[in-house]
């Protein structure tokens, strides 16, 4: 598989067990979410795969190869973006993306420089120095730099960190571009929102071990899920409430946590029977978050 398996992976630190039985898969041709609290090990298994840290047991295949044994060949088939990332602050943004294109051995790395830094929108800062860049153009500098040589297994570790609306929105076509074009993309975020909009499937780890593998299509359903209303007059709609299992109201409306769709559909239709004059009755959070919550309270 020219994607990403890791099977039991297992990465302690002394004492403490990072890592206790991660499996996951990360198929070409689609984005995979990797979703988890802090501490879960989701940063710790990506530097596994990204050749830097060598797990304690399991079995890791990045691109086809082994981690461990072939890591030259990982890196030259492997674009790794960590969350924390280390730039040459002295180096133009230009002469930097130059110098990872030279560093990959690309013959024509001053025109995929040009191409890199039009497609983070930096082309007015091309020769600046990196210093001079502000934390979000720095972040779409690092992401071109694990582009550089059109990788087919993208790691990124919270990518959209620091872009405005704009950049998460343009980062989130650009890596359903890569997947689409082939690539194997694996993104580890809190942005549920973002994640649910771009990504084929998730990976659910909690406390160094996976709790679950679901297509995007396919979340179990949450035991309860919030749900916000809001209606032309309040006393109304608090009065039809009574009995439910509502929080106090607020300017952003009243939130009720019902056990299904077809529960929030009755109830729905109930206020409407009524005669609440409902605005808006709407998720607050995705299926996603939903299902994060449930599997990781």
């Amino acid at each position: 598989m020219d994607g990403v398996v890791a099977h039991g992976v297992r990465r302690s630190f002394g004492p403490v067990q990072a890592v206790r039985g991660i499996d996951l898969t990360a198929r070409p041709g689609e984005v995979t979410a990797l979703v988890g609290p802090n501490g879960a090990g989701k940063t710790t298994l990506l530097l596994v795969l990204a050749t830097l840290l060598v797990p304690d047991a399991g079995t890791v295949s990045v691109a086809g190869h082994d981690p461990v044994a072939e890591p030259d060949e990982v890196r030259a088939r492997m674009g790794w973006s960590p969350d924390v990332f280390g730039l040459y602050d002295n180096l133009t943004c230009r002469e930097y993306l130059q110098f990872c294109g030279r560093a990959m051995k690309l013959v024509h790395y001053e025109a995929r420089a040009a191409e890199l830094l039009e497609q983070a929108r930096l082309v007015e800062k091309a020769d600046l120095p990196v210093h001079a860049l502000s934390r979000g153009q720095k972040q779409r500098l690092g992401l071109m730099r694990a582009l550089v040589h059109s990788p087919q297994v993208l790691l990124l570790d919270e990518p959209a960190a620091g872009l405005d609306p704009r950049s998460r929105v343009e980062l989130r076509e650009l890596l359903r571009r890569l997947a689409a074009e082939g690539a194997a993309v694996i993104v580890s975020s809190h942005l549920l929102a973002d994640l649910e909009e771009l990504a084929d499937a998730v990976v659910f780890v909690d406390q160094g071990v996976t709790v679950g593998e679901h297509r995007l299509d396919a979340l179990p359903a949450a035991a309860t899920r919030t749900w916000r209303l809001r209606a032309l007059e309040l006393a109304p709609l608090l009065k039809a409430l009574k009995g439910t299992d509502h929080d106090e109201p607020t300017a952003a409306g009243v939130d009720v946590r019902l056990p299904s769709d077809e529960a929030a559909a009755d109830l729905l239709a109930t206020l409407v029977g009524k005669g609440v004059r409902v605005v808006s009755c709407q998720p607050v959070g995705g299926q996603l978050e939903a299902t994060y919550l449930e599997l990781t309270q």
